[in-house]
């Protein structure tokens, strides 16, 4: 009897000390997230199973907030300020070029519960840019290869019947990127492409497959750029102001941070009117601003913006703001307030209480790139009027971040300072690579389009009640 109590004792005991060590990892593996982080030192580091991947009430602050491509995932917040930011060079700048594979098997895109994600189209060549036509019609920019390209899916099945050149090189394209419809409205009479160095616009009607006649060049003195490695910020977006009697026009810098003559007419939002005239600068000091997009409600102008490099891994953030008209926003000398760059010691004094700090700083080096709002009926009420913006993915910082898909919350119309993460995992468990995206488009049915130049597709984003959404709202 003493004999099986003690087996009975020792057998109970084992089993309570396992349960207890197996509660510990968990425990461990839920909420130990942030120490672990900080003893990351190698970029192939496995991340965290995705079950034990923040909740969405969490915020990330801090250093948290400032994670790699490891902390990822559907309904991460984050918030960094400036306050957050480190001295320059507290870390060596590295050049951490992603390494691109195909995907893994059953590789998909995560996205929010509720949601689901399908490739739309395929083989394209890197696509860029992406816009919807008031048809439904999306038109991607192919800016390699010098041409637009026009989709349509007519039945509504999430595949492509049409999937043609719209235009090319030989009709007026020069690396093509920022498309627009003008005049607003259900009937525009011209598609505008913003190239490298002009703005071309084409005569159009709804439902057109080809160009209907020769671009015409209504912007010539674009400062002009090459694919980057010295020929400098090449991509120009374009979008109208709400009422269409404006038109901004982006362009970014020829180089990481000087201030000599090649910089006169870049980091800086041009405004005209439509017919390409009356030029002024609108806001500058904006090292790239590549997406452009307008509130829906409000009529603000909003940029998506790749800030400068090599003071580190954290520096400088890459930002989403509403833009200030007149507004300056300290490129080259200052950045995210009146933080002098110490590459520009001692210069432009005056300047230093000008700069205006952005609504939204973003993990450094993510290199944001096209936006938009949300204005489908689709997706859950609370996604209304939201800004998204495609988070092509950094190369030049030790432990990769972007890579993504991201939204950040508004009261009011203005930003709340954070960001939600919307569509990740284009990076392997080891480290490497096999999505890129590039831009967002909101399609007629209400769901979401995203570009992605490293794995040459367009995903579609919809939601599975999104019939329901659609249904009630009309109600």
């Amino acid at each position: 009897m003493n004999q099986q109590n003690s087996t009975g004792g020792a057998s109970l005991f084992s089993l309570l000390a396992a349960g207890l060590t197996l509660a510990a990892a968990v425990f461990a593996s839920g909420c130990g997230r942030d120490s672990a982080n900080e003893q990351m030192t190698n970029a192939r580091t496995t991340p965290l199973p995705q079950s034990w991947r923040p909740a969405s009430e969490e915020l990330l602050t801090g250093e948290a907030a400032k994670g790699d491509w490891t902390t990822d995932a559907p309904g991460v917040r984050r918030k960094i300020t400036a306050a957050d930011m480190p001295a320059p060079f507290a870390t060596e700048s590295v050049k951490n070029q992603p390494s691109k594979v195909s995907p893994p098997p059953g590789a998909m895109p995560q996205v929010p519960a509720g949601f689901q994600v399908v490739r739309f189209a395929e083989k394209l060549a890197k696509p860029r840019m992406i816009r919807t036509a008031p048809n439904g019609d999306l038109f991607v920019a192919e800016s390699e290869e010098n041409r637009i390209r026009v989709l349509r899916d007519a039945d509504g099945d999430g595949r492509p019947e049409f999937n043609e050149v719209f235009a090319e090189g030989a009709e007026g394209l020069d690396k093509p990127f920022g498309i627009a419809f003008h005049p607003a409205g259900a009937n525009p009479q011209y598609i505008y492409v913003a190239n490298t160095g002009s703005v071309v616009r084409f005569p159009y009607q709804n439902g057109d497959k080809k160009a209907r006649a020769a671009s015409q060049t209504i912007i010539a003195n674009l400062s002009s750029g090459g694919m980057l490695e010295g020929g400098g910020h090449w991509t120009r977006d374009i979008v109208f102001s709400k009422d269409g009697s404006k038109m901004y026009v982006s362009v970014g810098s020829k180089s990481n941070v000087s201030d000599d003559e090649a910089e006169a007419r870049r980091a800086r939002i041009f405004e005209y009117t439509p017919d390409g005239k009356n030029e002024r600068v609108y806001a500058d000091g904006i090292r790239n601003p590549v997406g452009l997009a307008v509130h829906p409600q409000t009529g603000d102008l909003w940029t998506s913006v790749n800030e400068r490099d090599e003071l580190g891994d954290h520096l400088v953030p890459d930002y989403i703001t509403r833009v200030r008209e007149g507004g300056f926003y300290g490129w080259p000398w200052y950045y995210i307030g009146a933080n002098q760059d110490p590459r520009h010691k001692g210069k432009r004094p005056e300047l230093k209480d000008k700069v205006i700090v952005p609504d939204v700083l973003l993990q450094s080096h993510s290199a944001s790139l096209g936006m938009t709002f949300y204005t489908g009926d689709q997706f859950p009420s609370e996604y209304r009027n939201l800004p998204f913006a495609a988070e092509h993915g950094s190369w030049n910082r030790a432990r990769r971040t972007g890579y993504k898909v991201i939204y950040l919350p508004m009261q009011g119309g203005r930003a709340t300072g954070e960001y939600v993460d919307f569509m990740t995992g284009f990076v392997t468990p080891e480290g490497d690579v096999w999505g890129r995206p590039v831009a967002v488009a909101v399609g007629r049915d209400g769901a979401l389009f995203v570009t992605d130049d490293g794995g040459n597709v367009i995903w579609r984003v919809s939601h599975t009640e999104g019939r329901k959404f659609a249904r009630a709202g009309k109600n």
